[in-house]
């Protein structure tokens, strides 16, 4: 039996500790000195395997965000899913929120572990953000920094890749793959119909410079419906009934041997309401909308890149397709003008590849839409049958339009004295929607508002009766549309 007066003194045990630690220091700082920094790497990595020796009978699923060049939809589903699945036991979440946001979004950090049991398995989730430089890129500059710059902006040899891991039992796998995600997937779904709020994505600044399809995006706050769309009934309805046709109809698409895709071209004068049917066509079906400015487009390879970047049940959007860009013909080869840039080596051909070609096959219900004011100047390659599957024309103001403009913004839901002398003015003159809202915002008061309108129509009325311009004139002015579309802002409006 051990008694107290066996136990080494306080001073005994405090010579031995000095003489152990000094002994430790000693043997570490010979081993720094003496063995090669690789030699030490690889001693530490051989003992950690030997302690640390993982488990063989796990396996680990690996999600990237990107397959290839094109997005990876289960990631996408599995940030949604993780999002609601934060409990007590976790200690870093990433939490955003915009001003236009209703509630804040919350996402794992980085190296943040889930533990989720499903029929028994136990799964593992892990998120992972690697951080690293593009060494050997071809954007990759000797004198670039790997750190932001004063705007948040990443340098162009800077790359991010994020992915999932989900670790489990071996035995388990097929349950996991077969069972576990696709409940996962419908549980996503269904988030996202309860949640589904629609973006605007537009390119970023870093989109011109990174090698990976770069989208930045907003809420969608536009109010616009086909409820308030200054269209002609019919027309409303017939639009409608084809969209529900098409999100209804994978298999049929799968039968016939078509991509799940459709296109819309809208074509008018501006001002006829062609941005807010896209507005309310995203609305109606919750797609989001990529705004994609052909401006941007330096080459062939970069529009895949982007366009392979955009999620499935999407709108993608190419405004103004006639004055945008001066694309190059198919066939022959021009010097480019100063319009075109000589850098640009974006062509009508890649384009056209991904509307009905190869790549349009490369997702799922998705919807293209061009816009133009001049139908007429497009190269006849747009307008080929079943290229874009349904021309739209948004024409000047209708009397069924104007009723529709006055419920909305003087909530007149039945007839109005005024309504007969408009109705014979706008029989007379052409006037966009755009003008006519403008007229109905300077009052409230109905009486006063239409009277104002009446005024403004009998000006318009009377400037076109002594108007007299030679056909070349009016030929002039129709050139200057494209110009002043094409040095409007960039942005969707």
């Amino acid at each position: 039996m051990v008694t107290l007066s066996d136990l080494p003194s306080p001073s005994a045990a405090y010579a031995a500790y000095a003489s152990v630690s000094a002994s430790v220091m000693l043997v570490r700082t010979t081993f720094h000195q003496v063995v090669p920094r690789q030699v030490q790497d690889f001693l530490v990595k051989a003992l950690f395997r030997i302690f640390k020796r993982t488990n063989t009978s796990l396996l680990t699923l690996v999600v990237d965000q990107f397959d290839g060049m094109s997005r990876n939809d289960l990631f996408d589903s599995f940030e949604i899913y993780m999002s609601t699945k934060t409990n007590p036991n976790t200690q870093r979440l990433k939490i955003t929120k915009r001003s236009k946001d209703k509630h804040v979004t919350v996402r794992l950090a980085q190296s943040e572990n889930i533990i989720e049991f499903f029929q028994g398995i136990k799964i593992k989730w892990k998120f992972v953000c690697e951080e690293s430089e593009n060494v050997g890129g071809k954007n990759n500059s000797r004198n670039s920094s790997k750190y932001p710059d004063d705007y948040g902006n990443r340098p162009r040899d800077y790359k991010t890749k994020l992915w999932f891991e989900l670790r489990f039992e071996k035995e388990h796998k097929e349950t996991v793959i077969n069972s576990y995600i696709p409940f996962v997937l419908e549980k996503t779904k269904a988030i996202q119909n309860e949640k589904k709020v629609v973006k605007l994505h537009t390119l970023g600044n870093k989109a011109l410079y990174s090698e990976s399809p770069v989208w930045d995006s907003i809420n969608l706050e536009h109010p616009s419906t086909f409820e308030k769309l200054a269209m002609e009934p019919s027309e409303k309805k017939g639009l409608m009934d084809d969209l529900d046709l098409f999100v209804q109809r994978k298999e049929y698409y799968k039968k016939v041997g078509r991509a799940w895709k459709r296109g819309y071209l809208l074509y008018g004068p501006p001002g006829t309401g062609k941005s807010s049917l896209i507005a309310a066509m995203a609305n109606y079906l919750k797609f989001d909308i990529y705004d994609l400015q052909l401006m941007n487009v330096k080459h062939d390879a970069g529009l895949r890149k982007l366009l392979l970047g955009t999620a499935n049940r999407s709108i993608l959007v190419i405004e103004d397709i006639d004055c945008s860009v001066e694309l190059p013909d198919r066939n022959t080869k021009t010097v480019p003008s100063e319009r075109q840039p000589r850098d640009l080596q974006f062509t009508l051909s890649g384009l056209l590849n991904f509307i009905d070609g190869l790549w349009s096959s490369c997702g799922d219900e998705r919807i293209i839409i061009f816009t133009t004011n001049n139908k007429d100047k497009l190269d006849p390659a747009l307008l080929r049958p079943g290229r874009m599957d349904k021309h739209i024309h948004m024409s000047y103001l209708s009397v069924n339009g104007f009723k529709t403009l006055a419920s909305n913004y003087l909530d007149i839901k039945d007839q109005h004295w005024r309504y007969g002398e408009i109705e014979e003015l706008l029989g007379s003159i052409d006037v966009t929607p755009a003008e006519v809202a403008e007229e109905l915002m300077k009052t409230s008061d109905a009486d006063e508002c239409l009277g104002g309108l009446v005024n403004f129509l009998k000006g318009k009325k009377r400037g076109r009766s002594v108007e007299t311009k030679d056909p070349e004139d009016s030929s002039d002015e129709i050139q200057q549309i494209p110009e002043a579309k094409r040095i409007k802002a960039n942005g969707w409006q």
